[in-house]
C-alpha cells in the first residue's frame, strides 16, 4: 500500500492526544493486515516501562519511549507549518514524486526513480 509518510518526514499529528504537536518520522512499522500501519515519531506519544532486573541490566529500571501512532492520524507539513494532503506526481522521465496539496511543493525523495522503472 502506498504511504503518503516516509521515514524522515516532517509531520503533524492531526487527532489523538498529541494534536497538532510535530515531529520528525523515526520508524514506519508495516502491518501484515490492513488498518496495521504505524509510526514513531520521535519526541512524541511518550510511555513509560518498568523493566525487570536481569542479567544485562542487573538494576531494572523506568524507562520511556516513543510508542506508534496509526498513520492515518499524521499528516506531513509543508513549509508554511501546516498539515496538508499529499498527491503524486508523474514525471515525464517516469519517476513518480510526493507533492504537498496546498502548497504544490515537493515533499521528500522520488518514491520510484526512473532508473529503477527501466530495470523491471
Amino acid at each position: 500500500m502506498a504511504r503518503h509518510v516516509r521515514k524522515g518526514d516532517l509531520v503533524m499529528v492531526t487527532s489523538g492526544s498529541h494534536k497538532g504537536k510535530t515531529g520528525t518520522i523515526v520508524r514506519v512499522i508495516s502491518g501484515d493486515e490492513p488498518g496495521r500501519e504505524r509510526v514513531v515519531i520521535k519526541g512524541l506519544n511518550m510511555r513509560t516501562k518498568h523493566l525487570k532486573p536481569t542479567q544485562k541490566a542487573p538494576q531494572g529500571g523506568i524507562i520511556t519511549r516513543e510508542a506508534p501512532i496509526h498513520i492515518s492520524n499524521v499528516s506531513p507539513v509543508d513549509k508554511n507549518g501546516k498539515a496538508t494532503r499529499v498527491r503524486v506526481k508523474l514525471n515525464s522521465d517516469g519517476s513518480k514524486l510526493r507533492v504537498a496539496a496546498t502548497t504544490g511543493e515537493t515533499i521528500g525523495q522520488p518514491i520510484r526513480s526512473a532508473d529503477a522503472k527501466k530495470k523491471s
